[in-house]
C-alpha cells in the first residue's frame, strides 16, 4: 500500500458527478488548485456556489461526461451511479468511482464500465467532508485498480486528500473502505452505550465524553495488532476475559440498557 502525497498537479480537467456535502467539497479543492471541473448534480440548487467559483454546471450526466476524461462519481450509492451514467457515452473515459458500495459491486461496476469503452477505478474515502483540502486532517482517499491508471491521475486524485493504493484488483478499495467503517461503527456503538449506561447517574457527560475520548484513543494503537496472534505475554488469560465479560452484562441489565451490543461482541460468555 503506498500513502501518496503530490506537488501540485498540472491543470486538468476533469467532471465530478454528486455534489452532497462531500462531493461538494471534493469539488472545492479541484476549484480551488485551478482545476478545470465540470459538475452536475441531481438537485441542481446545489452547485450554485461552485459556479461562481468557476465550475462549469451541466444540466444532465450525459453531459457533464462528455466534458471531460476524467470523470469521478460521489454519489449516494451504487444504483445512483448505475442511474447517472445509464444515457452516458463512456467510450475512452477514465471513470473514478468514490461512492460507498461494496466489494462485489464495485467490480461489478468495472466490469460494466469496460464494456462501455471506459477503464475504471474504484475509490474509498476515508475522510469526512471538513478533512477534505486539509493535509493535517488525516483523512485518504483507497483506490484499487489497474496500477498504471492509477499512477496517471494520482496527482490529481490527491488534490482533496492523500492517495494510498491497495492494489489491482477491483473491490479492494470497497473492501477497506467498509471493514474501516465497520471499525468506527462499532466504535461509535460502543460510546453510545457508554454514555447510556451512566444517564440519569448524576454524571457530568461533556466531562465523561472527554474520559470516553481519551479512552478509545490510549486504547486505538492496540487494534493494530489484531491481525496476529498474541504472544505469551500479552495474551490475557481466557477466564479473566470471561468474567470481565460477563460484568460488563450484568452492569448493562442493572443499569436497564439493552446489552445486544456487548454479546454480539463479546460472544459466548458465562452468565448469559
Amino acid at each position: 500500500m503506498s500513502d501518496n502525497t503530490s506537488a501540485p498537479a498540472a491543470p486538468t480537467p476533469l467532471t465530478l458527478l454528486g455534489l452532497g456535502a462531500m462531493g461538494t467539497a471534493l469539488a472545492r479543492t479541484w476549484l480551488a488548485a485551478g482545476h478545470s471541473l465540470t459538475v452536475w448534480n441531481r438537485s441542481p440548487g446545489r452547485s450554485a456556489e461552485l459556479a461562481a467559483h468557476g465550475a462549469r454546471v451541466a444540466g444532465t450526466a450525459a453531459e457533464a461526461v462528455a466534458a471531460s476524461p476524467l470523470v469521478v462519481t460521489c454519489l449516494l450509492d451504487d444504483a445512483s451511479v448505475r442511474q447517472a451514467l445509464a444515457d452516458a457515452d463512456l467510450t475512452g473515459k477514465d471513470l473514478v468511482d468514490l461512492t460507498t458500495s461494496t466489494p462485489a459491486e464495485s467490480r461489478t461496476r468495472a466490469a460494466w464500465a469496460a464494456e462501455r469503452g471506459a477503464r475504471f477505478l474504484d475509490g474509498g474515502i476515508m475522510a469526512v467532508p471538513p478533512m477534505v483540502g486539509a493535509p493535517d486532517a488525516g483523512g485518504y482517499i483507497l483506490y484499487s485498480g489497474p496500477r498504471a491508471l492509477f499512477d496517471e491521475h494520482r496527482e490529481v486524485l490527491a488534490v482533496p486528500a492523500a492517495t494510498r493504493y491497495v492494489g489491482a484488483e477491483f473491490g479492494l478499495a470497497a473492501l477497506y473502505d467498509v471493514a474501516l467503517l465497520s471499525a468506527m461503527t462499532a466504535m461509535f456503538a460502543g460510546a453510545r452505550h457508554a454514555f447510556a449506561l451512566v444517564e440519569g447517574a448524576g454524571i457530568d457527560e461533556k466531562e465523561f465524553g472527554g474520559l470516553v475520548a481519551d479512552w478509545l484513543t490510549a486504547m486505538a494503537p492496540a487494534t493494530a495488532g489484531f491481525g496476529a496472534a498474541p504472544s505469551a505475554e500479552d495474551a490475557t488469560s481466557p477466564a479473566v476475559v470471561e468474567a470481565g465479560d460477563a460484568a460488563l452484562l450484568r452492569t448493562a441489565r442493572e443499569q436497564g440498557v439493552d446489552p445486544a451490543l456487548l454479546i454480539a461482541s463479546a460472544g459466548s460468555v458465562t452468565g448469559i
